[in-house]
């Protein structure tokens, strides 16, 4: 529902393509109230110079009820995550990005970690020119218990967590499930709501983010989180977060 919501706000023909932002705002308001009921996606466009002009209900909420309108990601969240999320929104902008199920951990006023998938696209006018984006983060849900597969995941999912400090190869999460790679990618997202490589970021960072409140290395935090390499680390851990592992811990040290 949200994915649909998202191709209809960037238009998929030139001749529905608006001119300017002002004119897209004009087409999108009566939609606004639909946008705002939307449960747990956080839904906005943002200008040229990567400033919020549409935000949803739920978007204004996961941001502690501030005003967003006319202002960047790195004027409305803490300064240690708002500049991470605004470089996203140039490259989208400058670049013609398109994000799509970008994995993302996020922190709320509790300061506990929260996933969300995140799918960003430039907006165009008739003529070929971005004159925005438009985005659409949504929170990530609970496993489809319910799902004919779910005990032969629920499997997958705990071979992963027991294992995640070394590298996991799709082979033996098929062997476990007894199925092929095809269908074990189809199911994982159907259940987990995520591929079966994002399955084993989350439960890395989510290891990540408990060891970098405490005093050990940067370094040791990569090796036992299953990464070999330090820069590796920083730069998946950076992906996910918008900020490096360091950054990260003085956040959340503050």
């Amino acid at each position: 529902m949200a994915q649909s919501a998202l191709a209809m706000l960037c238009g998929e023909n030139d001749a529905d393509r608006p001119e300017t932002i002002e004119a897209l705002l004009a087409g999108v308001a009566p939609l606004l109230p639909m946008l705002d009921v939307i449960p747990n996606a956080a839904i906005f466009i943002k200008d040229v110079q990567a400033r919020y002009v549409m935000a949803n209900l739920a978007l204004v909420q996961r941001c502690g009820m501030k005003p967003l309108l006319g202002k960047t990601s790195a004027e409305v969240f803490p300064a240690q995550l708002g500049p991470g999320y605004t470089e996203q929104d140039r490259r989208v902008l400058e670049q013609g990005l398109v994000l799509e199920d970008q994995l993302e951990l996020h922190l709320y006023g509790s300061r506990e970690p929260g996933w969300c998938l995140t799918h960003k696209r430039p907006l165009y006018n008739r003529n070929g020119e971005i004159i925005g984006l438009a985005g659409i983060s949504v929170d990530l849900q609970s496993a489809s218990d319910t799902h004919p597969a779910y005990q032969r995941l629920a499997a997958v999912d705990e071979h992963i967590r027991a294992h995640f400090n070394r590298r996991v190869t799709l082979g033996e999460l098929t062997r476990i499930a007894g199925i092929s790679v095809a269908q074990l990618e189809r199911y994982c997202k159907r259940v987990f709501h995520l591929t079966p490589r994002q399955m084993i970021q989350k439960v890395r960072l989510e290891h990540a983010h408990r060891l970098l409140h405490t005093d050990i290395p940067i370094t040791e935090v990569a090796l036992q989180c299953g990464y070999t390499d330090h820069s590796a680390f920083t730069r998946q851990f950076k992906a996910l977060t918008g900020f490096t592992p360091r950054q990260y811990r003085q956040a959340t040290a503050q």
